[in-house]
């Protein structure tokens, strides 16, 4: 038994060296610019290394339209956030169809090419309709999308220089790499856990039941960026950490980091997270409750449900359904709304309000919500930025 194979059947690489390299940093200067944001360079490398395969580059309207409408590529295969590169409209006139562009971060640091091969503009409020389920600027994604240019630009990219000051470099493991460890391992089916929170025992419970049933957990968090509220991706790499030390078989459980932004997009980002993790190396992908979601936009279980509108085989990753889990008294053990009898009041649940109390007075939260070095660690970080 193999891995299991990249969406599409092929790992992309858009990443040149050597020669070709060379040859692209002496076309680069002359040529039209774009300066990327945090979202876009994110993009640009996570095509670049086959993390969005089977894209190539960024999309062109045919794609584009398919993907928000359709949660399909035009060749059929199962995609569900269009992955896109805006332009101001002031801007619109400097990019020929047919030529390349130059892309740079905001510090004039040369990531990439894109061959340009189609311009469009795109209705916003159609997209945050579809992709976001409402047009509320409230919404952060959407908020994203209203700020983005009018004019999306679309074709292949080349990436010839990684982003500079990269975060937790000892754990960034491109696709190809994942899927060479696994096969070290002697791992072939692997379930994915996607994150941008600490891992409280809720987490560890359902990662636990995942692991009973295959080889490897590959523990992913997404490290690039999230909602100024959430908890900062250097405090949440502690966390993992000093968990994975004391409550992880290491030799079943791997820690790497996903540099994606977040786009809160609920039920369609789920679907999104779990293709991702198939171009990993993974099997197998842990939906929660409410993923990826924000605020009220969603309901409790929609990331569950969009899974029906798909083939199961077409989209080629398993997806593993948890209900709310939490710590009952009266069973003395972690369970959850499918498998334990007895009334909430005998469940131990805090609200994220009250746990940042909690943290903030240097109180550890009961050890039936989170392991006491985690809390440790929360509580470090909340005095040391002067929350407490």
């Amino acid at each position: 038994m193999k891995l299991i194979r990249p969406h599409g059947g092929r790992l992309i690489n858009r990443e040149v060296r050597g020669a070709e390299r060379e040859r692209l940093l002496q076309k680069a200067p002359p040529m039209e610019t774009i300066h990327l944001n945090a979202r876009e360079i994110s993009d640009l490398e996570m095509i670049a290394v086959g993390a969005f395969s089977p894209l190539e580059g960024f999309m062109t309207r045919a794609d584009y339209e398919s993907v928000r409408d359709r949660n399909h590529l035009v060749n059929g295969l199962p995609w569900t956030i269009p992955i896109t590169l805006s332009i101001k409209e002031k801007n619109g006139h400097r990019y020929k169809e047919g030529e390349d562009v130059a892309l740079y971060d905001e510090e004039d640091h040369l990531l990439g090419v894109l061959h340009l091969q189609e311009k469009f503009r795109y209705d916003k409020e159609r997209e945050a309709q579809q992709v976001f389920r409402t047009t509320d600027p409230a919404h952060p994604g959407v908020k994203s999308l209203y700020e983005q240019g009018d004019w999306l630009l679309g074709g292949p990219i080349t990436l010839i220089n990684r982003p500079n000051g990269v975060k937790f470099p000892q754990y960034r493991l491109d696709p190809a790499q994942t899927r060479a460890e696994f096969e070290r391992r002697g791992w072939k089916r692997v379930v994915a856990f996607q994150t941008r929170n600490p891992i409280h025992r809720a987490h560890e419970y359902i990662q636990k039941c995942a692991l009973e049933t295959v080889d490897g957990l590959l523990i992913h968090p997404l490290v690039g960026e999230t909602k100024s509220d959430d908890v900062p991706a250097d405090v949440r790499m502690k966390c993992y950490e000093v968990i994975i030390e004391s409550y992880y078989p290491k030799e079943r459980t791997l820690l790497s980091v996903f540099p994606a932004n977040m786009r809160y997009a609920g039920p369609r980002e789920a679907v999104f997270h779990a293709i991702v993790r198939k171009n990993y190396g993974c099997s197998h992908f842990i939906v929660g409750r409410d993923h990826a979601g924000v605020g009220n936009y969603y309901g409790t279980y929609d990331a569950h449900y969009i899974f029906d509108e798909f083939d199961l085989e077409e989209l080629g990753i398993v997806p593993m359904f948890f209900d709310h889990t939490f710590f009952c008294n009266r069973c003395g053990s972690m369970a959850s709304t499918k498998t334990c009898p007895h009334n909430s009041s005998d469940h131990v649940f805090l609200s994220g309000t009250k746990v940042r109390e909690m943290l903030g007075r240097g109180e550890l939260p009961p050890a039936e919500f989170t392991r006491p070095e985690v809390a440790q660690v929360l509580i470090a970080a909340y005095k040391a930025n002067g929350s407490g």
